[in-house]
């Protein structure tokens, strides 16, 4: 059995996501599910919900990894939920369980998941005019060890193309 590729989709929580953010999360949610890949989430509100709702709606699977020991607390649109029960140091597991990762608006929560991506060399993808830390860090390193470099991108399409591609050929 091969291994699917699995996409982490980071962003705003239900506080600071917008109508906006969450019609580009969900549009990327179907692009990762067209792609054949595993959608991972944090599996909350806001992007994360919108992205896995569009993964569901094109048939592809999705995994919430939820800060929480209750699985109740996971979106309606998780296939699997894993309840981690260590709070916002779940932003490592979601970093670590996927092999790359696109970023859309956020805020500090989604710099931890950026940190820990970054420090494990993971390929990161930021789509432009989403605000926030997707914003702040498209097309530049996080600091002078340049691990790998964010690179910013205009549209969901692009974001999961440019990402597998990074995937596949093994670059950061």
């Amino acid at each position: 059995m091969v291994k699917k590729i699995q996409i982490l989709i980071i962003g705003n929580n239900e506080n600071g996501s917008t109508p906006e953010l969450e019609k580009v999360a969900y549009e990327t949610g179907i692009e990762v599910a067209k792609s054949g890949a595993v959608l991972v989430t944090g599996g909350l509100g806001g992007v994360m919900k919108a992205a896995c709702r569009g993964a569901k709606d094109a048939g592809g699977l999705t995994v919430g990894i939820i800060p929480q020991n209750d699985p109740s607390f996971a979106n309606e649109y998780c296939d699997i939920i894993i309840p981690s029960g260590i709070g916002l140091a779940r932003d490592f597991l979601t970093a670590l369980s996927a092999d790359g990762v696109i970023v859309i608006g956020g805020a500090s929560g989604t710099l931890s998941e950026i940190c820990a991506a970054y420090m494990h060399k993971k390929p990161i993808v930021a789509i432009k005019n989403t605000g926030g830390i997707a914003e702040k860090y498209a097309d530049q390193y996080l600091d002078h060890r340049q691990n790998v470099k964010i690179i910013g991108v205009a549209t969901p399409k692009d974001a999961v193309k440019v990402i597998l591609g990074k995937i596949n050929s093994g670059q950061k």
